[in-house]
């Protein structure tokens, strides 16, 4: 018996081919998935670590040593001495450590708010490029950055005397002297190699310093920093990631070693501390992880249940063709058993040998994958990814029995029908009722985790509407080819009936729905997911490239980007302000280049920057102001204070002028960085501490402007004489009263996103101003959504403080020259930070969401040639039968074009068919299910991403998967032509 079914294998060896294909397609998906997922872990894990940050690849403790000048002789300090236990602390595999050490001196720098950090680092020497002498290798040699020799007119073997300084009042920046002067020699100027270099930890060495000096240490020897007179020191230890260790397979004995690191520095006591972004590192890498687990499975599921009913149609075509072969074993006598092997066991020998290959093809086919697009990474492979193909492969045998069992059960006479029955089985209809009633469930089931029957929803949405409309469309085909055949159209009804009559018919286009329904989903949630990725990094950076400065005055940063780049071409001036929790994200730009430098959505920027009076401009090095002031009470007089800003860059300048007293007085000040002209921002009028009631009246003579504004406390206007404030109360008024001119829109007009209301917002100097409404989007470039933007300029007159501004940014465009941080930093701008919109890209495509959606492009292949392989086996099935009936119509004088009519539109027509269904019901399956995906990322940033797909790219999915599938049945279709006499 065994020999006989292996005979007729061998005898139809084709149709045993695709059989053999299509089971180990399905056990390929079972395999693929979780051998995916293993690579997906080890891809999740490398991309994160590859796009790491270098706070995230290291490690830093770090304690601070106590003034033990004042010990007792012979006493033990209680404080942690890193040089003692730091060996213990050095436990992480494939970590590079370094000892520091270091203190405040003074005696370089002129000004007493300046101090010298004096730092001992372990190996510097190798990381300094020495521009002129030595580095320092013996006690008393120290090494100074070029620059501060250059400032300082220092050279190799001059000398220089220090000592251990410290702020006596934290309140104030000046630094004392708190230890002996100690000489010495200056051995060298150094300038860091790579100041970016891993080796240099988190200490900022060489970051903007106070003064605006760049970050330059003092290096010396360990026995200079010991031997000098000093008190309190502040040691770490530095770790850094070395080769090979955050290679993947390290990972969980690396956090197995951060939880002891933890242990151990915590039973150092509490002087002792951790940082470091390796956890943040590792729990980005695992909720990556989780999210591919939870988005690879859905598409997975759908893919093995579309080729166990491609199994079922391809084997209950094949049983079809063989109804009289069926028939004669029945006339025959042959017993039930024997009859169910011969009938089963031609298909069951071929998807046994098809899952055995499926088991090698699914992880090879992953592997491949991998290699190509995780290059260097590697697939992992392992036993554990064949945990489903037995349930695959038994899945395809119950298929092939279920699909054999009707033709098995039918009555000889029936069998020898030539044209069999289509019958509208109430079974089938009941089978078809438990599936739409299982999809109906597990849609409501579905939760954001995609967990338990939620899993299955797409999949079983996608089946059960393909046989609903398989159900629903197919009987039109007889309709349409009746009318066809009325109206003479032969070639088209043939068509037509060759659809309606076959029994597999229905079955073969609720397969090719469901193929192009999972080919459609697939290609909506990499398009809304590729989209999406694009919106996060480019709205939520803002530009291609931004630079975060140090604190710096806004119209100080204005005229420095507007220097660097005049045309407006490149460059944008931008702070971010902070804001209270629960007020939407405030954001201050120059308005008059943001249509050319952000990305995003385009903003009416004109709407935003209306027409205002010019500001008011004062000139020359000494600024005074003719006052005549009237009816103020002895002892209750003002002071005044005013706020200039520089027209040729700078910070602003608090000017006070004193107390203004009754009578008219010229009150002056110098001012040097007005020389060349200073505009008017604010004037502040302050009573003495604890002084109440006071009130009277001031002219400032010859200062006009189109208008004045006041706050609380008074009233100002524009007169004859100049300007005229009237000074009502100052009482609960502890900035007093503040004066600026109408040279600014009020209310300011603002662009919202996601904020219905919004009356005020919170100005630059923390004062509310009221704002109206002049632009809507869906997004606010960089801030995203709810968000308020205003223009730069316009915030800074309304702004009356006129202190340095911490979240400046210059924003830049993709034409930004290559030296342009270089540009700034000459106009007196510090850059802190540097992100690009291309960096944040790259750490997103690295993310679990984004390798997830890989294997949807694997799953959108597998089902098209699930799809091609069912139509290639139906008309191998068919041709035999159609090559005898249409010869006998052509015989009969059926006409060559109604021949090939019937022969090539039969296939297509029912793959446009398909196509069309197919992709309505991924657009239902995507309505239904879509916003279950994680495809946001780990982190939803606060932009409003897309939730379709792009028409034209899903058009465009349809169409490929039509033009494939068309070009598979057409085809065969010719090659059903060519046979027929």
């Amino acid at each position: 018996m065994i020999s006989l079914v292996l005979a007729m294998v061998w005898n139809r060896r084709g149709q045993a081919l695709v059989v053999a294909l299509l089971a180990l397609f399905g056990v390929a998906a079972a395999v693929a998935a979780p051998a995916y997922l293993r690579a997906a872990d080890r891809a999740v894990a490398a991309g994160q670590v590859a796009t790491a940050l270098p706070t995230e690849r290291a490690i830093e403790v770090s304690t601070q040593m106590v003034d033990h000048r004042e010990d007792a002789p012979g006493s033990t300090p209680s404080d942690v001495d890193l040089t003692r236990t730091g060996a213990a602390l050095t436990g992480l595999s494939g970590f590079t450590y370094v000892y520091s050490a270091e203190y405040p001196t003074v005696g370089i720098e002129p000004d007493t708010r300046d101090r010298t950090r004096f730092v001992f680092r372990q190996n510097v020497c190798g990381h300094l490029t020495m521009t002129a002498g030595r580095c320092a290798i013996a006690s008393g040699d120290v090494v100074l950055g070029a620059e501060t020799g250059r400032r300082m007119g220092l050279e190799p073997g001059d000398s220089v005397t220090l000592s251990f300084a410290v702020r006596p009042d934290p309140r104030e920046p000046d630094y004392v002297p708190a230890g002996k002067p100690k000489q010495f020699l200056v051995a060298g100027l150094y300038r860091a190699t790579d100041p970016g270099d891993a080796f240099w930890g988190t200490q900022n060495y060489f970051g903007p310093d106070s003064g605006d000096r760049p970050g330059e240490p003092a290096f010396v020897t360990s026995a200079s920093l010991r031997t000098m007179d000093h008190g309190a020191v502040r040691t770490t230890l530095d770790g850094y990631a070395g080769p090979g260790a955050l290679d993947v397979d390290r990972l969980p004995a690396l956090q197995a070693g951060l939880d002891q690191l933890r242990t151990d520095v915590g039973g150092l006591g509490a002087g002792v501390d951790l940082r470091s972004g390796l956890p943040d590192l590792l729990t980005r890498v695992d909720e990556g992880r989780r999210a591919a687990h939870r988005i690879v499975p859905v598409l997975a599921v759908a893919l093995v249940l579309l080729a166990c009913l491609t199994i079922f149609l391809a084997v209950g075509y094949g049983t079809e063709g063989r109804r009289p072969e069926l028939a004669v074993v029945a006339l025959r006598g042959a017993r039930w058993g024997q009859r169910w092997w011969l009938a089963t066991g031609e298909n069951i020998v071929a998807i046994v040998a098809g899952a055995i290959l499926g088991c090698l093809a699914g992880q090879l086919l992953v592997t491949l994958f991998a290699a190509w697009r995780f290059p260097g990474v590697g697939a992992d492979p392992g036993l554990d990814s064949l945990r489903w193909a037995p349930v695959a492969a038994g899945a395809a045998v119950l298929t092939a029995l279920l699909a054999e069992r009707r033709q098995i059960a039918t009555p000889v006479a029936e069998l020898l029908r030539r044209a069999p029955a289509v019958r509208g089985s109430a079974r089938a209809v009941a089978v078809e009722a438990v599936v739409v009633l299982l999809a109906a469930v597990a849609t409501v089931q579905l939760s954001a985790d995609l967990i338990g029957v939620g899993t299955f929803a797409v999949a079983l949405i996608v089946i059960a509407a393909a046989l609903v409309i398989a159900r629903l469309l197919l009987p039109w085909a007889t309709v349409l080819a009746r009318r066809a055949l009325r109206d003479g159209r032969l070639g088209a009804a043939l068509a037509g009936f060759q659809l309606s009559r076959r029994p597999g018919a229905a079955r073969l286009f609720a397969l090719l729905t469901a193929a192009v329904a999972v080919v459609g989903y697939a290609g909506a949630a990499v398009d809304v997911a590729a989209r999406g990725r694009a919106l996060e990094s480019e709205v939520g950076t803002g530009a291609t490239r931004v630079l975060t400065l140090a604190a710096t005055g806004r119209q100080n940063l204005l005229h420095a980007v507007r220097a660097v780049d005049p045309d407006g071409a490149y460059a944008m001036a931008a702070v971010r302000l902070t804001t209270d929790p629960g007020r939407p994200a405030l954001l201050a730009v120059d308005t008059t280049r943001l249509g050319r430098v952000a990305l995003g959505p385009a903003l009416d920027a004109d709407a935003l920057r209306p027409s205002a009076p010019r500001p008011v401009e004062l000139k020359g090095s000494a600024v005074g102001f003719d006052i005549t002031a009237a009816g103020f009470a002895p002892n209750k007089t003002v002071d005044l204070t005013a706020v200039l800003s520089p027209r040729e860059g700078g910070p602003d300048e608090v000017v006070p002028y004193g107390v203004i007293n009754n009578g008219r007085q010229t009150y002056s000040q110098s001012v040097p960085a007005c020389a060349d002209g200073c505009t008017l921002n604010s004037l502040r009028l302050t009573g003495g501490q604890g002084t109440l009631d006071v009130a009277g009246k001031l002219t400032v003579h010859s200062l006009s402007s189109a208008g004045w504004r006041a706050s609380e406390g008074g009233s100002a206007a524009t007169s004859a004489d100049g300007l005229k404030i009237d000074v009502t109360s100052l009482n609960d008024l502890p900035n007093g009263l503040v004066v600026q001119p109408a040279d600014a829109p009020w209310p300011l007009p603002v662009a919202t996103a996601g904020v219905t209301a919004v009356r005020s917002v919170g100005g630059l100097d923390a004062r509310e101003i009221p704002v109206t409404v002049a632009v809507t989007a869906d997004a606010i470039p960089g801030a995203g959504a709810p968000a308020v933007l205003i223009d730069l300029d316009y915030a800074d007159r309304l702004a009356a403080d006129g202190a340095p501004t911490s979240g400046a940014q210059v924003w830049l465009n993709a034409r930004a020259p290559a030296d342009v941080v270089a540009r700034l930093q000459a106009q007196g701008l510090s850059v802190i930070d540097d992100v690009r919109a291309a960096q944040i890209r790259a750490r997103l495509d690295n993310q679990g969401p984004a390798i997830a959606l890989w294997f949807y492009v694997i799953v959108a292949v597998l089902a098209t040639a699930l799809a091609a392989g069912a139509l290639i086996l139906s008309a191998s099935v068919d041709r035999a039968r159609r090559v005898e009936d249409l010869s006998a119509l052509r015989a009969q004088g059926l006409n060559r074009r109604a021949l090939r009519q019937a022969t090539l539109w039969t296939y297509p027509a029912l793959v446009a068919i398909a196509v069309l269904a197919g992709m309505a019901v991924a657009a239902l399956g995507w309505w239904l299910t879509g916003w279950a995906l994680p495809l946001a990322g780990l982190t939803r940033p606060e932009v409003p991403l897309p939730t379709w797909p792009n028409p034209l790219v899903f058009t465009a999915t349809g169409l490929v998967a039509a033009a494939i599938l068309a070009a598979v049945a057409l085809a065969a279709g010719r090659r059903t032509l060519r046979e027929i006499r």
